[in-house]
This record gives C-alpha cells, structure tokens and sequence, in this order.
C-alpha cells in the first residue's frame, strides 16, 4: 500500500507534466541589451537581459477552425491613434488593448485557454534550452568585403582594386551572372533564429530572461522565444 505522502507526490507529478503538456511553447519580449555574470565557481559569462511578457491572448486558433493549434499573442503598447479599426475590432474580443505586436506560437491543447488570459513567464525555467528568434542589425548597403568578408586587393601603390568584387563572371558563356553570385547589397536586418541558448536566470516580477549569449537584434528589437525546436 502507498503511504499517503507518496500518493500525493504521484499527484502533484502528473498535475505538473499534464500542466506542462498543455503550456505554449513561446513568448513575445524585447532586447535590452547584454551584461555578464558570475557563476558560483567565480567564471565569469556573457548574458542577454531580455524583456519578455506579459504577453495576453488574442486569438484562439484550433485544428478545426484553422488546421492547427496556436495562440495569438500581444506584446507591447502603442497610441491609439496607431490602431486602425479593423485592428481595433480585433483586439476588442479580448479586452480592446492596444498592443504594439501580435505573434503566433504553438501550442498542445488551445482549449486550456482563454481570451485576454495573461500568460507570464512560468512557461520557462532556469537551466532550460530556448530558441531565440530576432532581426538582426540592419547596416545598409554595404560592399563585399563588409558584407561576405572578401580579403580585398594589395594594400600597395601599384594596386588600383582595393575593396572591388572583380571578375564575376564569364563572357561568351554563360554570358550572363551567376544567380547567388556574392556581391554587393543590403546587409542586415534579416529574420535570424540562435538555437539551443541556455536561460541562467529568470526574474519573474521584473519580466526579465537572462540568457547565455548573444542574441539577434539591437537594443529595444522584438524578439520570440521558444521552446526548443530540435530537442537533444
């Protein structure tokens, strides 16, 4: 016969892995920029501090009314001058809040859910590997040096193609440039997801996730974190 104390420890057990079966598996946040920290052994690691949540319910999506199951989130503020009345329309079913950024993870079971529920950061803990999605600095136009990290030309008097692509392509055939041929554009700001980061503390009254690492984006950049796609 089991003791009471262990009936009660099975309990809280399934309670816990059912409760986390049916948890979304990502929130909305921003960057605040990087930091260091101290272990107890005395090493010293770079972390990212970032802003996540309260994210609150806007959106209910089902296998039956959409073909998968996903939570729309809101995250933000902004005037309500900004929101247009379609958006407004929208947001009234879940309280008429004005958030600045809505956004879709995944889910197990929608039905746990409700309309305008806040969901906080008790979706994650530390020690836990996350996927962190971002956009990533945008610099511009830049050349291929910058930009593909091409060695340049001779740095000497006789040399007049310092920072130049050279030659790109052929002449009689095939008479044209290689598609995905490396050479000058736009560099930056492209959506860029960091797999396997690993969350060293979590701040729940500040609404802050310290992460180990880098992070895509600059101070202040939207970012989404999840669960990790590729589990070990």
């Amino acid at each position: 016969m089991l003791k009471s104390q262990e009936i009660k420890k099975l309990l809280l057990i399934r309670y816990l892995e059912k409760r986390a079966s049916v948890m979304c598996k990502g929130l909305i946040g921003k960057k605040l920029g990087m930091t260091g920290m101290f272990t107890a052994e005395g090493e010293r690691i770079p972390v990212t501090v970032l802003q996540v949540g309260p994210c609150v319910v806007i959106q209910i999506k089902t296998t039956a009314t959409d073909g998968y199951n996903a939570l729309q989130l809101g995250f933000g503020e902004k005037k309500a001058s900004r929101v247009n009345k379609p958006l407004a329309g929208h947001l009234q079913k879940s309280g008429g809040g004005r958030y600045a950024f809505l956004r879709e993870v995944p889910v197990e079971n929608p039905g746990e859910y409700s309309l305008g529920q806040t969901i906080s950061l008790d979706v994650f803990k530390v020690g836990e590997r996350v996927d962190v999605t971002g956009s990533t600095k945008g610099r511009g136009f830049a050349g291929v040096v910058k930009r593909h990290g091409f060695h340049g030309g001779k740095e000497t008097h006789g040399c007049t193609s310092h920072r130049v692509p050279g030659s790109i392509g052929s002449s009689a055939w095939p008479s044209r440039v290689v598609k995905g041929k490396k050479l000058p554009g736009r560099y930056g700001n492209e959506r860029k997801t960091i797999r396997n980061l690993e969350i060293i503390d979590i701040r729940p009254k500040q609404n802050l996730v310290l992460i180990k690492g880098s992070v895509p984006g600059s101070r202040s950049g939207l970012v989404v974190i999840r669960k990790l796609k590729f589990a070990e």
